[in-house]
């Protein structure tokens, strides 16, 4: 599938790279597929928001990292209230920073773990190589809204890991309804998939 981006992300890319320069959110190495591997794969989510039809409400980033996906979300939302949340403070200190620079008013950002969210509430949850999905289900799941989705970014291994995240799944009485496929514009090919998660 394929994905289109509406937005200028030279101003991002910019702000970014001076944060990198300073606190290496992401290698080196990555900064050359900066588009490709992040900012492209981040809006991986337009294609579960155009089938779902989801055009508001709350959203929460588990482990938000060096922004992605929450600051392009943000950026291609705007009538979407974004939460990140990161445990690392250098990292969110960083996100606030490039929040500013871009005058994003949508996004806010949270420096803790997502278990200390108890009594917060949201639409869709999502997931961006923070870790296996037996694990981050745990977080994400007991923060949804009741008929909300869990949105899990994952590679090639997201069918074994769907399945070694059954019991997690099936004591928050959630299951896997969808999973979207799409790739990175790379020369290598980077199969990518949205495991879509419902309560």
């Amino acid at each position: 599938m394929k994905i289109s981006i509406t937005k200028d992300f030279e101003e991002f890319k910019k702000v970014f790279l001076e944060e990198n320069s300073k606190h290496n959110l992401i290698s080196k190495n990555d900064e050359k597929f900066l588009y490709e591997k992040h900012f492209y794969d981040s809006l991986g989510v337009k294609l579960f928001f155009e089938k779902y039809g989801i055009s508001g409400g709350k959203i929460l980033d588990i482990g938000c990292g060096g922004g992605f996906p929450c600051v392009p979300v943000a950026m291609e939302y705007p009538d979407l209230k974004i939460v990140g949340i990161d445990s690392i403070r250098k990292k969110i200190n960083s996100v606030i920073s490039i929040k500013e620079k871009l005058g994003l008013k949508n996004l806010d950002l949270i420096c803790d773990r997502a278990e200390n969210l108890s009594g917060q509430k949201f639409d869709v949850v999502l997931s961006r190589a923070v870790g296996d999905l037996e694990k981050i289900s745990g977080y994400a799941l007991p923060l949804l809204k009741k008929g909300g989705y869990f949105v899990a970014y994952k590679s090639k291994k997201a069918s074994e890991e769907i399945e070694n995240a059954k019991d997690v799944l099936k004591r928050y009485n959630a299951g896997v309804v969808d999973i979207i496929e799409y790739s990175l514009p790379t020369e290598e090919v980077y199969e990518r998939y949205l495991v879509v998660i419902r309560n």
